[in-house]
């Protein structure tokens, strides 16, 4: 029981959060120019995209966990 309420809150929590942000943003850094001592580099904003449905399906699995959970009581 303690292993499903874990997982019905890790799930809705998910959903929440993967709903609001929408994506993941980060930053890599590459040489641009590379002259013996003379080195240029640049810094590239990538984003990686989550869509809603992903997190309203999160969501509805950590409430189907949790209405499993109470009937089995």
């Amino acid at each position: 029981m303690r292993q499903n309420t874990t997982i019905t809150v890790l799930l809705i929590a998910l959903g929440i959060v993967a709903f609001i942000y929408q994506g993941i943003t980060y930053k890599t850094r590459e040489k641009a120019v590379d002259l013996g001592s003379l080195q240029v580099t640049t810094e590239k904003t990538k984003n990686i995209p989550i869509p809603p449905i992903v997190g309203v399906i999160a969501v509805i699995g950590g409430a189907a966990f949790l209405l499993r959970s109470t009937k089995k009581v």
